[in-house]
């Protein structure tokens, strides 16, 4: 894992938690920071970067993104578009 997946990694987890920490935050904590962090990062990518991972940080799919970067995709479901 190159060190820019590393810190989309790092930055998944951050969002999942924060996602996770919702129901009982007080108060809710701002998403839009992680957001703006992982457009940032996704950016950076080179074309030359895993498809899936481009095609799921591209389309949002920030979880399936987590678990491809986990090594566990074989955990994600097919998406809409067809796509694992």
């Amino acid at each position: 894992m190159t060190e820019l997946e590393h810190s989309i990694l790092k930055a998944l987890i951050d969002l999942d938690a924060a996602v996770k920490s919702m129901p009982t935050a007080k108060p809710k904590p701002n998403l839009v920071p992680l957001f703006m962090h992982l457009d940032e990062l996704t950016r950076k990518l080179p074309v030359t970067a895993d498809p899936s991972l481009l095609h799921y940080l591209h389309k949002k799919s920030y979880e399936k993104a987590r678990l491809f970067l986990q090594g566990r995709d074989s955990e994600n479901k097919v998406g809409n578009c067809g796509h694992v």
